[in-house]
């Protein structure tokens, strides 16, 4: 794998580029989010808004915005995209709360613990539909097409996911597929979208979708990594959360099987359910750190992170295309 992953710099890396070059567009996309999840019924909007203002960074119609930018498209369909790509991302937030019963989201208690399952379930499928309304409305059935593959494969993912909890056997090929459909898909079709209203040609689109594929693979890894590495004022959800609920995650899969027979011992008892203190927790941070589990899931995500910059090779140049690296960057260099 990569030791490292390019840099444009010796800076510390950030969104701040990607920010400032679709401030304008992110304005129209917010507008539109904003017009869209309104409803006559109070608690739509009430709950939705909780979590969309929530201070997350909205990386995913950035991407669809960014990539427009660098391949010079000047129109306006990609910004009712955009929005549809944040509803359906909000969307799989509500259900996986749910689904993980988690108490937490982004530093701030989930739409589930204040309002309930039910409605957040309700207003996850509210926002789903809104997202299939924006779709149409961008007239391009080829991005629809996209987006709703997308969606199918983002739940195929989930479901992967929960048929896969508590198995300690869990493989790093299903671990992959698993990541590469419920977090990859959305960044591939999100890089992609553009491409196809720009009327781009294929080998264009192609590219976009692997450079959100593999950001997207990146920024699961890192992620992964993070739950134990973080507190909870870093990963904005309780640190260990991916232990409790029996998430067997590629640091877990290192760890096991690089462990001992004591230590895999330890593992199938905490995956399946029968070790999760605080103590539990702590002694699964000191068997990923001591078989270097973390260490080389972040070499997997900067191997990933220099596919997803080499993918845009074929592109010129440009602001455009330093923020789309530097976006990157970052996503790796969140776990240091």
């Amino acid at each position: 794998m990569s030791a490292s992953i390019h840099r444009l710099s010796g800076r510390t890396p950030s969104l701040d580029p990607m920010i400032d070059l679709v401030t304008a567009d992110m304005n129209a996309v917010n507008a539109v989010i904003l017009d869209r999840m309104q409803s006559q019924i109070p608690l739509i909007p009430k709950l939705a808004g909780h979590l969309i203002a929530g201070g997350g960074k909205r990386m995913r119609p950035m991407l669809t915005l960014a990539s427009a930018k660098l391949i010079g498209y000047t129109g306006t369909r990609h910004h009712r995209l955009a929005a549809a790509v944040e509803f359906i991302h909000t969307a799989t937030l509500l259900h996986d709360d749910v689904v993980d019963g988690s108490d937490l989201r982004r530093g701030k208690r989930t739409a589930n613990i204040i309002w309930g399952n039910p409605a957040s379930v309700l207003v996850g499928d509210f926002l789903f539909s809104r997202s299939f309304e924006l779709m149409v409305e961008a007239d391009s059935l080829k991005s629809l097409k996209i987006l709703s593959h997308a969606s199918a494969v983002i739940a195929e993912g989930e479901v992967n996911q929960l048929t896969a909890v508590r198995r300690v056997d869990l493989g790093e090929d299903r671990y992959l597929d698993i990541i590469g459909a419920k977090t990859a898909a959305l960044f591939a079709a999100a890089c992609r979208i553009s491409a196809v209203v720009a009327e781009r040609p294929d080998a264009e689109e192609e590219a976009l979708d692997a450079y959100g594929r593999y950001l997207g693979i990146a920024f699961q890894l890192v992620d992964d990594a993070i739950d134990y590495t973080s507190d909870a004022g870093t990963m904005g959800k309780d640190a260990g959360d991916d232990f409790r609920e029996g998430k067997v995650t590629l640091p877990v899969i290192l760890a096991y099987a690089r462990g001992s027979a004591e230590d895999r011992t330890f593992w199938k008892d905490a995956i399946e359910g029968r070790r999760s203190s605080d103590a539990d927790f702590a002694q699964a941070i000191e068997l990923v750190r001591a078989t270097r589990a973390v260490d080389d899931t972040l070499a997997r995500a900067r191997h990933y992170g220099q596919r997803a910059i080499d993918a845009l090779g074929p592109f010129a140049g440009g602001a455009a295309k330093d923020a789309m690296v530097e976006a990157v960057e970052f996503a790796v260099a969140r776990a240091y």
